[in-house]
Parts: structure tokens; C-alpha cells; sequence
């Protein structure tokens, strides 16, 4: 790479409207104070700068009126989980009612299929991708024993294409076909954690319907990453995680979509706690549950405020940049990636993930020939912060809010100088 490739993603950065942003995130550093190429997003994003700063509120707001902090002050803490639906509910295309920030994301599956997987002997299985992420197998096997099937009958998977390793709607439709009305639900992690495939939510959730299926979206890796539209393509139910591309801080909480068909749905079998009772009676403690409708009624505990704070602080810089021009630059971006890499002509790499931009999020997953994670730790000597994945494969995932063009640029210039 030469003054030319470093001019153009300069000028390139130099056009971007977002560019700014990038300046109200904390950047790591090596030991020697010089900035990392972090492309590291798709696992856990940046803290935003302004984090502190709303934390630092709560901590105030806690030592100035303790219990009474509650009701007290700006930003009471007994409704403060409001402040972030609008903005949250912006980012993955859902109406207000119909999400709420509750819990951690495997808590928040197992409380959707508690009400949206409920098996028969008729309609019992479930399909997930074959190469879910792990946590999203073991719930879903654990939920299929939990109700008295064997897994080995139960639990359905749809199979990559083995030359590509990429899942296709035809193997889907085939799948369906062949178990018919015995499909109880469809829940698959939209953006594959592994190969950065990003399956079509609409065409799945139509599918699933014709079928009589519910169908559900984990979207850990979609949530601030791709335009999810969930009411619009009418899914049943998603949940998502908030630390990668929506920046909250590690293991922090989760959010709930549900489909307002099943906001007033009372007799769904659902786990209950008292944060999702009726809040104009939830205080006067003696009576049945009540629950809330919309997504709020399936609450269970007063929220963790300080890690509330933190899915604030980055919403705020999420509904200033908006989610469509957010997503409009992490396909440029992402496309700018996959052009110098094709540029290397290394027969040692393959992106593993479509460039298809309906196909794919902001990660690119490059699968190694013959190789071992040496390459990995090469990059990582050179102050690349990538994500490797066992057997073969590098994840890389410039996130458009903090990472640039060149950015970009100088990852593939050290990748080129590891090769």
C-alpha cells in the first residue's frame, strides 16, 4: 500500500458525516500511549466518553437521596427504565410499547420461550441455525427438556451450504417442509456470531407463519448493527444484548422486543415479578398479578440502574447520529474492507461472510488456509484488536461510530505486512 491508499481513505474520512463520533469514545492504547485498531465491536464496544458522566449522575443522585432516590431528583430511578424505550425502541424498529430494557440477554430468551414456545405432541420442535452461538443451543435444548421432549427429536437444524458455509432459504424452506406442523417455533440469531451472515428477517418470519410456527430473533450481533424493522417485518418476539455495537459496558443489560399482537395476550404462560405489575397498583403489594401491557409486563425486577446510566449514555449518541446513517456507513465501510482486502489477491484468505450489503452487518469473518491463530497474534503484536474463532477464523468488524477509514486501512496494511 502506498501515499495513494492513505490519501483516499483520508479523503474518505474527510467526507464522512460521522466522522465526529469518533471523538466521544475512550480508544485503547498499547504501553506505549499509541492508539490500537480496535475492530472489536461485534464482541464489546468502546465506552462513550459521556459514560462517566451519566454514571457519575446516579452515584450523586444515590448519595444525595438514598431511598428516596427512587421518586426524588432528576431522572428518578423508579421509572427510569422510560427514558432509554424511546430511543431503543428507534434502533431496532419496534414501537415504544412493544420494548423495554430488562435483564441479561440468555434471561430474557428463556422468559420468550416460556410464552412463545409452548410444545404439543403435535407441534413440538424447534430450528435454530446449526451454528448458533452456544448459549442460544443450550437454552434452547434446556427449554425443550424442561417441557419433557428429547433434543435429538426436538431441536431442528438448518445447515450451512457446506462449500460456502452460509445458510440459504431453500435449505429453510426444506426443512420446513419435511417436519411441517410439528415446528413449534423458529428462533435464529439473525446475524450469525461465526461467519457475519445476516439472514433476511422478513422472508424468515413470513416463511415461519405460513407454517403456524412463531418465529423469534436473537439479535446479539443485529441490535446497532443492521436495520432490524422488527414490527414492520412482524416477528413475534427479539432480544438482544446491549455491550457490542450498542456500546454499554461489559455484560450489560439486555433488551426485549414483543409484537403488540401479544401486548394484551394475558393468558401467554410467562414468568412474572413485580416490575411487570400494573405500576399504578405494583406498591400496594396484595394484589394478583397484573401485568402491564406490552413488552413491560414480562419485567421482573427493578433495574440496575448504574448499568441503565451506562445504555443512556449510548443511546444518546445513537439517536443524535441516527440509526439509518449509522447503517448507511457501516456499509460503505464494511465494503471499503473487502475491496483492499480482495486488493492483497492472498490465496491464505477468504471472507467467509457475504458483501451482499443485505447479507451482512459491519463484520467480515476471513478464514485462514492451513493456518492456526499465529496470524492472529501477529496482528495483535501489531496493535490490531480482532477476534479470533476457533478453527479458522479472524473476525474483523469496523464499527462506524469510532473506527474510520483509516482505521481500515492501516488493519489491512499490517495484515498484509503479517502475510
Amino acid at each position: 500500500m502506498n501515499d495513494q491508499t492513505v490519501q483516499r481513505a483520508e479523503s474518505l474520512d474527510k467526507k464522512d458525516p460521522l466522522s465526529s463520533f469518533g471523538h466521544e469514545f475512550e480508544i485503547p492504547k498499547d504501553a506505549t500511549g499509541n492508539k490500537l485498531i480496535y475492530l472489536c465491536g461485534n464482541s464489546l464496544g468502546l465506552q462513550p466518553k459521556q459514560t462517566k458522566d451519566y454514571i457519575n449522575q446516579e452515584l450523586d443522585h444515590w448519595a444525595q437521596w438514598g431511598v428516596d432516590g427512587h421518586t426524588k431528583g432528576n431522572n428518578a430511578w423508579l421509572p427510569y427504565h422510560e427514558l432509554l424505550t424511546h430511543q431503543m425502541a428507534q434502533v431496532v424498529g419496534g414501537k415504544d410499547h412493544e420494548v423495554v430494557v430488562m435483564n441479561t440477554l440468555t434471561v430474557n430468551l428463556h422468559l420468550m420461550m416460556v410464552s412463545f414456545y409452548q410444545p404439543s405432541r403435535q407441534r413440538h420442535k424447534i430450528i435454530i441455525e446449526a451454528d448458533a452461538f452456544p448459549s442460544d443451543r443450550y437454552a434452547v435444548e434446556s427449554q425443550i427438556k424442561f417441557h419433557g421432549y428429547d433434543p435429538e427429536h426436538s431441536l431442528l437444524l438448518w445447515e450451512p451450504n457446506p462449500e460456502t458455509g452460509l445458510c440459504e432459504m431453500s435449505g429453510l424452506e426444506a426443512l420446513l417442509s419435511e417436519h411441517d406442523d410439528s415446528v413449534a417455533l423458529i428462533m435464529l440469531g439473525n446475524s450469525n456470531y461465526y461467519s457475519g451472515q445476516v439472514y433476511p428477517i422478513k422472508e424468515i418470519t413470513q416463511l415461519g407463519h405460513s407454517y403456524e410456527a412463531k418465529v423469534g430473533f436473537n439479535l446479539a450481533h443485529g441490535a446497532g448493527n443492521i436495520i432490524c424493522d422488527l414490527h414492520d417485518n412482524d416477528v413475534d418476539f427479539a432480544v438482544w444484548c446491549t455491550y457490542k455495537y450498542l456500546n454499554s459496558g461489559p455484560g450489560s443489560l439486555g433488551g426485549v422486543f414483543v409484537h403488540e399482537r401479544h401486548s394484551a395476550s394475558y393468558d401467554l404462560p410467562r414468568f412474572t415479578g413485580w416490575w411487570g405489575h400494573n405500576k399504578e397498583t405494583r406498591f400496594k403489594m396484595r394484589d394478583s398479578f397484573d401485568p402491564i401491557a406490552g413488552a413491560e409486563g414480562w419485567q421482573l425486577s427493578n433495574p440496575p440502574i448504574l448499568s441503565m446510566a451506562a445504555i443512556r449514555a449510548s443511546l444518546d449518541i445513537f439517536d443524535r447520529a441516527g440509526i439509518h446513517k449509522i447503517r448507511e456507513k457501516s456499509i460503505q465501510l464494511t465494503a471499503y474492507l473487502a475491496e483492499l482486502l480482495a486488493a492483497l489477491n492472498s490465496d491464505k484468505i477468504r471472507i467467509m461472510t457475504p458483501l451482499e450489503p443485505e447479507h451482512r452487518g459491519a463484520q467480515l469473518s476471513l478464514q485462514l488456509r492451513d493456518s492456526d491463530r499465529g496470524l492472529h497474534d501477529a496482528l495483535t503484536h501489531l496493535g490490531v484488536v480482532s477476534d479470533w474463532r476457533e478453527p479458522d477464523v479472524i473476525r474483523v468488524a469496523p464499527a462506524p461510530l469510532y473506527n474510520s477509514y483509516r482505521d481500515v486501512h492501516d488493519f489491512v496494511q499490517r495484515l498484509n505486512q503479517c502475510l
